[in-house]
């Protein structure tokens, strides 16, 4: 990319000119450039500073422009000097909510200019310099710096973190926290993105690492650090100055669009002005609500005009604001919009050839590189471009340097996202809080049913300390469960969240709940896989392999593909394209493309002269699918239609005239489809969407058309992980877990009922000829809302609709919102699903505190589906009177705006939902006796048995373990009963949620690099690892042999092993090599190794086992 810079600007007069003016004498001189186009500003700038490394701010009119310069500029110069300086404010400084990532980012920036090294390029905004600072004297006195081979003791700094306000946590998460373990104090800062891990030997500081506070994993080390507090509220009361006193006098001072930037500035004053004197009754329980007056705590604009004028300013304008003398016209132009018509864009790369102008594209991706020279070919052209893979925010062209710089994500219409640095957090709902237990949880263990979980308990044990686990069940029995076979328990998950019933220990009932269960699971898995049998015994249509014009369409498609949607994309056409006809479920969230896979496959039929039916549940939802298959076969020789109550009989009967003579193509429509009066010519592929809703009689019908049609299913339900692997061999499954990587995250914001807000946001969206949904789940009050909406925004059209309204009248609503008659949809919930209206991009919720986090998940989605930035308002009461589970989700939604991020783990009745959907609604009532995980535990059983008796012929050989060569496939568990302490000592893990955690962790670890890399983890979090939690390690190592020798239960007890062989005297494993070269070791040891008989149960034992390290010798030997 520098090279690019000086080939641009190497021989031109102007640049050098700016330069000179910078640095001349004439230094003080304001100066003014227009002729800037697209990203050339970045360009611009980085071969200045590439000339002479002069410390610059750049302003630009509000945080997305900043945004975007930083991140071309990052692109072109890397990270070593640029700088985002962002506000301590989530949203501005009027709403008073702070933002602990951008107090963070703002701090370390302070930070490195209070040094004064460097030749910073700081690029910030109206919203940020508004803000006053703590004075430097001020902030170093705050601040902590600490060195390795730096001698001070840990409880020095102890001291200094709590005198700057830091919190004493158990584990570090958040900033602002540290934690003591042993020899480690682990701190977040605000003045890095990472936390510390601070390592001490004695008094001396021995290492300084960062790490991830979701692993607690370490990441790079560091010489010298400094732990600084939140000094935005640490010292609120300290005198503030203005950011413009932190850079030295000699830094140039770049202003983007200046007459916006000053009425930025002045509108966020006003208004901060106006809401403090509103600040009286506002509810400052609010952790994150910070009242200031601005008086003392902003910059008037009357300081700022003073402020900026001490320093040489350079204006990005069309007319100077701040009397430049000198002016530099620069001959850019944007990039050409070529509207994804690739021969225009072909015509213009030749173009330029001609011309001797050189053109560069630009991207991010290899792939659509790739993309461009694969079009390129197919159209047989030979055309002339280099490729760069890193991108900035918008092409140019440049005729001085004779240089024409493209961006692929402007050639192909799509949103261009910026990428600031990110500052890590702690996920608002971890998965392992939502698996962790505690104290009075359900529980369920595999063998004995559903109890209470009583927490650790340490028991003696032959004058041994151990640690175990509690769970009680019915008349207060207790079971304890050894700590390696944790993975026999799981906790209780069920969608109602309805308490379970509680088993008695030793009843029959919980054996014969698990047997029913079962037989239910395997009725279904016999069904799923006969019919899977069925189909491969069929011979359908194989599909030739992707013409160009395949290549063409796929190219066009507005996001970039994610791997999932890659992976399943090519699955899909594999399986066209194979002889046996294709039956394949791809589940994914709202808005992650499963359409666009739809589009792509119906038109690969339609490329082979096949029609296509796509049958959706609702009418609303097929006239979307007709509209988003037009748009997007646009320009491409298909025809596409719909049927439905909408149309007339007229138009109906005139599309199923062109069905039947092979003159319509594609087809989408609802039940309607199924008639008999619908006849395809030549019908190739079938697309299902969102096959659960329909009815049983329905889907008997589609099983007679499916036969040997090739048919792709849609669904937006979560399909459970764990149920997918179960359902791998009887169903093709394909699941996109992550979102479109260039979509925006939806600007998410929680605040209490505020009629401005909602004005604001409303005028905002109608302004930009978008629209509105409004939300408000009381249908009794519906209409209250609407005149409060028409009070408000007089101008705007409204509308209500909800599920108590007759079908065709809220149709009809649906509809004309879709058309554009309405400004904003006041409705309950009901948009929840499928409703896909890409102009309405924001959307307020009323009373959100009342929504699960599922929905609120799913009516979120609704909007930013385009890409035009979207907004989601969650009203509802201060947070102080809300129960902590409502404050928690709403937490949780605001901090997780992007599709599919940490927030999908928080959604389990989707999970359950799911489950009911694949394999019946009536399996919730099985889930909700047995609880989710071990309904799984059972379904995998069952399906395995079934594979590997029943229709052990239809799985292929390369399902087959490669253990059953021996004869045996080993169990996969053994039991372990030992008089040995082994644990985690509670000095070394103090908290007792995480060493069961932990505990749980390790007995799931399945192989040596597995237990390697957790051996690592535990060392690097709790220091060196004690003797009695080393054993822990020890007899896993152990497990795992017993196991491969077939052991089902091992005793470890007064320096004796016993190994208890299979009960089942008829089993293979008798017959096994395995069992064979024990008994020959045996008869070749025989003072080491005794195999006895006692009450029809056969064990080996070993005489001399006094050590752990003993007992694995003699076993591997015996292997």
């Amino acid at each position: 990319m520098k090279e690019l810079v000086k080939k641009i600007f190497s021989g031109s007069d102007k640049q050098q000119e700016l330069f000179n003016l910078l640095k001349g004498a004439d230094s003080n001189d304001n100066i003014i450039t227009h002729g800037l186009a697209g990203s050339s500003k970045a360009f611009l700038f980085a071969s200045v500073f590439m000339q002479e490394k002069l410390l610059s701010c750049l302003l630009f009119p509000d945080k997305e422009s900043a945004s975007y310069f930083y991140d071309d500029l990052i692109n072109i110069l890397g990270n070593e000097y640029v700088l985002l300086y962002p506000s301590a404010y989530k949203r501005s400084v009027e709403y008073l909510k702070t933002d602990r990532t951008n107090i963070i980012l703002k701090t370390e920036v302070l930070n490195k200019l209070k040094t004064g090294r460097k030749p910073y390029i700081i690029i910030t905004y109206p919203g940020a310099v508004i803000e006053k600072v703590v004075e430097t004297r001020e902030l170093k006195k705050n601040t902590l710096e600490l060195s390795v081979g730096e001698k001070l003791s840990m409880d020095f700094v102890i001291e200094v973190l709590n005198e700057y306000g830091f919190v004493h946590e158990d584990f570090v998460y958040e900033p602002g926290t540290f934690s003591v373990r042993v020899s480690i104090i682990d701190v977040f800062s605000f003045s890095n993105e990472l936390p510390y891990r601070i390592d001490f030997f004695g008094d001396e500081v021995e290492t300084i690492r960062s790490f991830d506070p979701n692993t607690q994993l370490s990441n790079d080390k560091f010489k010298k650090i400094s732990l600084v507090p939140n000094i935005h509220e640490h010292l609120q009361e300290q005198e503030k100055v203005s950011f413009f006193s932190f850079i030295n006098k000699n830094c140039k001072i770049w202003i983007d669009q200046p007459e916006m930037v000053i009425d930025k500035f002045n509108k966020t004053w006003d208004a901060a002005i106006i809401r403090f004197s509103e600040t009286i009754e506002l509810d400052s329980e609010d952790d994150e609500i910070c009242i200031i007056d601005p008086e003392k705590s902003l910059l008037s604009p009357k300081e700022f005009d003073k402020e900026i004028h001490n320093f040489q300013i350079i204006e990005f304008a069309h007319r100077s604001v701040f009397n430049a003398q000198k002016e530099i016209k620069f001959n850019f132009e944007p990039q050409p919009a070529f509207n994804k018509q690739f021969d225009i864009l072909i015509d213009n790369i030749k173009t330029n050839y001609e011309e001797q102008f050189e053109t560069f594209i630009l991207s991010n991706s290899e792939k659509q590189i790739q993309r461009l020279k694969d079009i390129f070919s197919d159209k047989g052209e030979e055309v002339e471009f280099k490729p760069i893979l890193k991108t900035v925010q918008k092409g140019f062209v440049d005729s001085d340097s004779r240089t024409c710089v493209y961006t692929d994500h402007q050639i192909f219409e799509r949103y261009h996202r910026y990428k600031t640095k990110a500052v890590a957090r702690k996920e608002a709902i971890k998965m392992q809080e939502l698996t962790s237990l505690r104290p009075g949880d359900y529980v369920v263990h595999i063998d004995n049913g559903i109890g209470r979980f009583g927490g650790l308990q340490k028991i003696n044990n032959d004058g041994r300390v151990q640690e175990v686990v509690s769970i009680i069940y019915d008349n207060n029995d207790i079971l304890f469960v050894n700590i390696h076979s944790l993975h026999r328990i799981s906790k209780y998950r069920d969608k109602d969240g309805e308490p379970p019933k509680i088993h008695r220990l030793g009843s029959g009932h919980w054996k014969r709940l698990k047997e029913k269960t079962k037989k239910n699971i395997q009725d279904i898995a016999k069904d799923l896989i006969l019919l899977y049998a069925k189909r491969r015994e069929q011979k359908g249509y194989a599909f030739t392999p992707d013409s160009y014009l395949q290549h063409e369409l796929e190219s066009s498609f507005m996001y970039e593909d994610t791997p999932d949607q890659s992976k399943t994309n090519d699955l899909i056409k594999a399986d066209m394209e194979s002889e046996m006809p294709m039956d394949r479920l791809v589940c994914g969230d709202v808005g992650f493309g499963k359409t666009e896979l739809a589009i792509r496959a119906a038109f690969k039929a339609v490329c082979d002269s096949k029609q296509v039916a796509v049958l959706v549940p609702t009418t609303i939802l097929a006239l979307q699918h007709y509209q988003t298959f037009k748009e997007r076969l646009q320009g491409m020789p298909v025809t596409v239609s719909y049927i439905s109550r909408l149309k007339t009989t007229k138009e109906i009967k005139s599309s199923l005239e062109k069905l039947k003579t092979g003159k319509l193509d594609i087809l989408i429509g609802t039940h309607r489809l199924v008639n008999k009066d619908v006849q395809f010519k030549d019908l190739g592929l079938l697309i299902i969407d969102e096959e659960q809703k329909f009815g049983v009689a329905m889907k008997e019908k589609l099983k007679q058309l499916k036969v040997n049609v090739d048919t792709l299913t849609l669904t937006a339900t979560p399909i459970p992980r764990t149920l997918q692997f179960s359902l791998m061999g009887a169903r093709d499954l394909s699941v996109i877990t992550t979102p479109p990587p260039n979509r925006q995250p939806i600007i998410t914001e929680l605040h209490s009922f505020n009629n401005e807000i909602i004005k604001e946001a409303i005028y905002y969206e109608v302004g930009r000829n978008g629209q509105v949904f409004f939300i408000n789940n009381r249908i009794q009050n519906i209409h209250e809302v609407e005149v409060l909406v028409n009070k408000l925004c007089p101008e705007v059209k409204t509308v209500v609709a909800h599920g108590q309204m007759e079908g065709a009248k809220l149709e009809k609503i649906i509809l004309e919102f879709m058309r554009g008659d309405y400004d904003v949809l006041i409705s309950t919930s009901i948009i929840e699903n499928g409703v896909d209206i890409p102009n309405a991009n924001t959307i307020i919720i009323n009373n959100a505190n009342n929504f699960g986090l599922s929905d609120l998940h799913q009516l979120r989605g609704r909007v930013g589906r385009s890409n035009k930035k979207a907004f989601c308002y969650l009203l509802a009461p201060p947070l102080s009177v809300l129960t902590p589970e409502a404050r928690r989700r709403l937490k949780a939604i605001e901090e997780f705006s992007e599709l599919g991020s940490g927030i999908n783990i928080a959604l389990q009745d989707l999970d359950i939902r799911g489950a009911g959907n694949i394999l019946g609604s009536e399996q919730s009532g099985f889930i909700a006796d047995i609880g989710f995980e071990t309904y799984n535990k059972i379904l995998n059983e069952a399906i395995q048995e079934l594979k590997e008796g029943e229709f052990k012929s239809i799985f292929d050989e390369s399902e087959k373990d490669p253990k059953t060569d021996s004869g045996f496939i080993p169990a996969k568990d053994c039991l372990i009963e030992t008089d040995l302490e082994i644990m985690f000592p509670d000095y070394y893990i103090t908290n007792t949620s995480e060493r069961i955690r932990l505990y749980k962790e390790l007995d799931e670890v399945k192989s040596y690099a597995e237990l390697d890399r957790f051996r690592e983890m535990v060392i690097d979090r709790f220091g060196d690892i004690p003797e009695e939690a080393e054993k822990l390690f020890d007899i896993i190592k152990l497990k795992w042999m017993s196991i491969n020798l077939g052991f089902q239960k091992i005793i470890i007890r007064n320096n004796i092993f016993i190994g208890f062989f299979p009960l089942n005297q008829q089993s293979s494993y008798y017959s096994s090599k395995m069992f064979s070269s024990i008994l020959m070791y045996m008869q070749q040891n025989p003072k080491d190794v005794l195999i006895k008989e006692h009450k029809e149960k056969l064990s080996l034992r070993l005489l001399k086992a006094d050590s752990l390290e003993k007992i694995s010798a003699y076993l591997m030997k015996i292997t």
